[in-house]
């Protein structure tokens, strides 16, 4: 399964790299696909690659789901 989250933009690091916050973790990717991302944006990320910039309200109701899927799943 393949699965793009969202992640806030936290530094620019040049070279159409960034450093994102993902929940907590840090993570350097490339946000070359995506223009003028500033730091505060929320990008949607996946495989290390920023596909496009989604506002704050969608990220947030995007990880509260991500969070509740966690959260049914039975440990094995």
């Amino acid at each position: 399964m393949c699965l793009a989250i969202p992640a806030q933009v936290m530094e620019l690091l040049g070279d159409g790299m960034a450093r994102i916050d993902m929940g907590g973790v840090s993570k350097a990717i490339s946000v070359a696909l995506v223009d003028d991302v500033a730091v505060g944006d929320f990008v949607v990320v996946h495989v290390g690659y920023a596909l496009s910039r989604i506002d704050a309200d969608e990220a947030e109701r995007t990880l509260a789901l991500l969070r509740e899927a966690a959260a049914m799943e039975t440990p094995s």
